[in-house]
């Protein structure tokens, strides 16, 4: 079932079905009902209802669930009660709740960067997020075998060589998924993407010798997969256009492998080679030239790419770092981003006398602490502006300090204190102390500069 056919169901459930509804409108961001019994709507719980983000008595009911879903709502709401969906102007600025003001920039941000770079971005981003939970299980562990074995425990024995099989199976491995879902994410199938990704990291690469040099396995990474993948889908869909049904199962997929493969070969492999030395060389060499200054610019201008949904496009660059020097020093320096953000809706917390905006800062600081930032960020610090500007200051000092420090991961996972566990050399309370630093900078900052008691006043 659709999320807007479950959130149109939810409604339509407690404000008494499609026999207590005279109208259905909407505006940007509200769904608006002219309700027959005003006493039979059960408000808390369409408040309950999964993506319901408020609910505004008046003369009619209205029900937020942000701009891009609202319409989409309507229409399923439309289609179940047979009744016409009819729109409204929308309220006044000062009549907008604080979700609505963080989601209409959300959405305006959206449209607004809504160009071909940066939706390649996002492109990359879902490839990767899928991946996500095995990476980080897999990280875990490895560096829990790891730990142990820098300690002397278990050195040798067959449990840790099981427990550095089971945590390295992934990253050795990681092309072939990535291929699989680059396919998928394009519109191709998906085991011609995983194909891709055993040409370019299978061993049988350092037995070919191409312009007068032996292949390297894995060089180009999974930026040259993704590529590869992506040519794979290319091909087949102008293939399969000319493809006769009855032998479109044997030839399309033939004739695209053969294809592709020997460009991977050829061309894929040499020319990613050398793109993807370029990107992880240059990253290094501005953490190690810029150093605290570097740290303090890349975790200060995080924050903008979350906001915009593009901060998972740099998920090839961080696996680059990992299979090429063991560790990533980018991750712990731009997890400081959400530091900062927890200082900020911390203070606010502090300092504000709104209980509506105490609440949502409670309900999002759990998730904030462990690394997820979109409840804080879409909640409190964009919507209330400069808190946003703030927060990345004080993600700044946090990122000045790891850079300074050098301290990296040795896989990708979500930030805050959910990345302890994989930070590289056993620097785990060094991490710690740069996460402290950007909450206690987040916090100084929107306390004594971010934030003012009239930014709340039009939160209820």
């Amino acid at each position: 079932m659709k999320k807007e056919q479950q959130i149109a169901e939810g409604i339509l459930l407690h404000v008494g079905g499609k026999e207590n509804l005279r109208r259905i409108a909407h505006c940007m961001t509200r769904i608006r009902l002219d309700l027959k019994d005003h006493s039979i709507p059960d408000l808390a719980a369409i408040k309950a209802v999964e993506g319901v983000m408020g609910v505004i008595e008046d003369e009619t009911l209205q029900i937020v669930v942000g701009p891009g879903t609202v319409n989409k709502v309507a229409a399923e709401m439309s289609r179940i009660t047979g009744l016409q969906v009819g729109e409204e102007a929308e309220p006044e600025p000062d009549q907008l709740t604080l979700e609505e003001k963080g989601a209409l920039k959300k959405e305006n941000l959206k449209r607004k960067n809504n160009t071909p770079f940066k939706n390649l971005l996002r492109k990359i981003g879902n490839i990767f997020i899928p991946l996500i939970p095995g990476i980080v299980a897999s990280g875990i562990i490895n560096g829990a075998a790891n730990f142990m074995s820098n300690a002397h425990i278990g050195v040798g024995t067959t449990w840790m060589q099981i427990l550095l099989l089971i945590g390295g199976g992934v990253f050795t491995y990681l092309g072939i998924l990535v291929g699989w879902n680059t396919a998928k994410e394009f519109g191709g199938t998906p085991v011609l993407g995983a194909i891709a990704g055993i040409l370019l990291f299978n061993p049988g690469l350092a037995n070919i010798h191409v312009y007068g040099h032996a292949l390297i396995p894995g060089r180009g990474g999974l930026f040259g997969v993704i590529f590869a993948a992506w040519l794979m889908t290319v091909l087949e869909k102008q293939i399969r256009k000319i493809m006769p049904n009855t032998v479109d199962i044997i030839f399309t997929p033939l004739i695209t492998v053969l294809i592709v493969g020997i460009l991977s070969i050829y061309v894929v492999q040499p020319v990613f080679g050398v793109i993807a030395d370029g990107i992880t060389n240059g990253v290094k060499g501005i953490l190690d030239v810029g150093g605290p200054l570097a740290g303090a610019l890349l975790a200060g201008f995080f924050l903008p790419l979350v906001m915009l949904g593009l901060h998972q496009g740099l998920t090839p660059i961080h696996m680059q770092f990992i299979s090429t020097y063991g560790n990533t020093p980018l991750l712990p320096v731009l997890a400081m981003a959400g530091g900062g953000q927890v200082g900020a809706a911390l203070a606010i917390f502090v300092k504000t006398k709104n209980k509506k905006l105490k609440n949502i800062i409670k309900g999002g600081l759990p998730a904030g602490l462990l690394g997820i930032g979109e409840p804080l960020l879409y909640g409190v610090t964009v919507p209330l502006g400069r808190p946003f500007i703030t927060a990345c200051i004080g993600a700044a000092f946090g990122g000045a300090f790891q850079a300074a420090l050098k301290t990296a991961s040795t896989a990708i996972g979500v930030s805050g204190l959910s990345l302890t566990p994989l930070i590289a050399h056993n620097q785990y309370v060094v991490y710690l102390i740069g996460l402290v630093i950007a909450y206690v900078f987040g916090f100084l900052f929107t306390y004594f500069f971010g934030f003012k008691e009239e930014m709340a006043d039009n939160i209820r």
